[in-house]
């Protein structure tokens, strides 16, 4: 199967060669092939390109929007979509036609973007939420949720179960008609997707997502949107967000020939079957090489099991998120053998830095406000880790979230090819920004306290 996105314009006509292999210069290379049911998209692909609707220039990398609006407009029955945040007014249009068009149409929103930002008042808002509230008017798009709650779409929040919401109800995914999900790391946003508004070197968050085939699949993800719906908007406050969801083990399914695991979160701390379990047992089967590209990973028991792989020789390599990777909770810093106090000048209670610092960790260069939004590694390979789920104990025990390993070799090149091209220029080890961080806190702190 090919890269259902990959398209590069001609640059010309001109023959590299007269032999039987001749290939056109500024054709599309040969597409690395997918597995049977799986469609895969990158919106910072090197090998394809789109014309960005917020700037109106050609730019590299899958139109994650497009991916989204094809399979809405491919539903013949039902759309089920759970995303933090939906704000493509295009996406809201397309499942507004298709709910008048006479399909079931829900939607689950996490609850600090389930209000019109068009109703908001900015004086109200946080800055973070401030900010997105005058990029997205000064967009003139339309306000995305004002147009399925004026074409009666059906929406919930993660409020609809009587309390005050989930940690986050983090969830990236949409289910068409029962055979069909559509996930990954992206958000139904500007940023995620296309950059951010006013930002002209801005290309989005670094995101991917995937289409998968597979009826088997889909029930699952049914089976957790219907828990988080209950009866739906205006009825019995039987909608269960958080850990109301009853956790519940990983579940081994297929797409195509490839074997899937699936985990909900989030579960309780003594609940064996908690997505940090599941990651710790997944890391510590690793034999030869370990490549992640991580939003957020502020986990310690992950950060010790990596510590084993290096001294078992398992070749491992991390990017961090640059805003995430230098707070005092990253465990990134652990890899770098090194700490940092927080603002309370206290240090991460049982922090282990490694007394042999990894090599390979580091930041991968974005433009400025743009995100390392992947909760990505790949195993030996062929295990691809992947959903929703940072690597965090607030993933594991807060939020509803979706955890994915696949296991396709053919999957993994993928995400491999992904994860090299961040590696590309990426500034690796204690860069100048975490050195200045550090002497403020030194200056501030001395050596810091160490919590308990």
């Amino acid at each position: 199967m090919r890269h259902p996105l990959a398209w590069v314009s001609a640059l010309g006509l001109t023959i590299a060669s007269c032999s039987a292999e001749a290939q056109l210069l500024g054709q599309p290379a040969p597409q690395r092939p997918l597995p049977e049911g799986i469609e895969l998209a990158f919106n910072h692909n090197e090998t394809s390109r789109y014309r960005s609707p917020i700037s109106g220039q050609w730019r590299q990398g899958d139109d994650l929007e497009a991916f989204v609006l094809a399979s809405i407009r491919g539903a013949q029955r039902e759309i089920l979509v759970a995303v933090q945040e939906l704000s493509l007014p295009k996406v809201a249009e397309a499942l507004a036609a298709r709910h008048r068009e006479g399909l079931t149409v829900k939607v689950v929103l996490e609850n600090t973007y389930s209000t019109p930002w068009s109703e908001e008042h900015p004086a109200d808002l946080a800055p973070h939420q401030r900010t997105r509230h005058e990029q997205l008017k000064a967009l003139g798009w339309g306000d995305a949720v004002a147009i399925l709650q004026q074409a009666g779409v059906p929406l919930i929040d993660d409020t609809a179960d009587g309390s005050a919401g989930s940690g986050l109800m983090h969830h990236k995914f949409m289910v068409v008609d029962r055979t069909l999900v559509v996930t990954g790391s992206a958000n139904f946003t500007p940023s995620c997707i296309h950059g951010d508004p006013g930002a002209e070197r801005s290309r989005g968050n670094v995101n991917h997502l995937m289409r998968l085939h597979s009826r088997e699949l889909a029930h699952s993800f049914v089976a957790e949107f219907e828990r988080m719906w209950g009866d739906g908007p205006g009825g019995q406050p039987d909608s269960r967000f958080g850990l109301g969801k009853g956790g519940g083990a990983a579940q081994q399914v297929h797409v195509g020939p490839t074997p899937v695991t699936v985990l909900f979160a989030p579960h309780r701390r003594r609940d064996p079957h908690h997505g940090l379990q599941l990651l710790e047992g997944l890391l510590s089967g690793t034999r030869r090489q370990l490549d992640m590209a991580l939003f957020v990973f502020s986990e310690q028991s992950l950060a010790n099991a990596m510590a084993e792989l290096q001294e078992q020789g398992v070749a491992i390599r991390l990017l961090a998120d640059p805003g995430f990777a230098n707070r005092a909770f990253s465990e990134v810093l652990d890899l770098l053998g090194t700490q940092l106090p927080d603002h309370r000048c206290g240090l991460e209670a049982a922090n282990r830095p490694w007394q042999r610092p990894l090599e390979a960790v580091g930041t991968p260069r974005l433009s400025s406000g743009d995100k390392l939004h992947h909760k990505l590694a790949v195993i030996d390979h062929r295990t691809v880790i992947t959903g929703s789920f940072n690597w965090s104990p607030s993933a594991a025990h807060q939020n509803d979230e979706t955890l994915l390993v696949l296991d396709s070799p053919l999957l993994a090149a993928h995400f491999s090819a992904e994860i090299d091209r961040l590696w590309k220029g990426a500034e690796l080890g204690i860069t100048e920004r975490l050195a200045r961080k550090q002497e403020r806190q030194r200056n501030r702190c001395g050596s810091g306290v160490q919590r308990r």
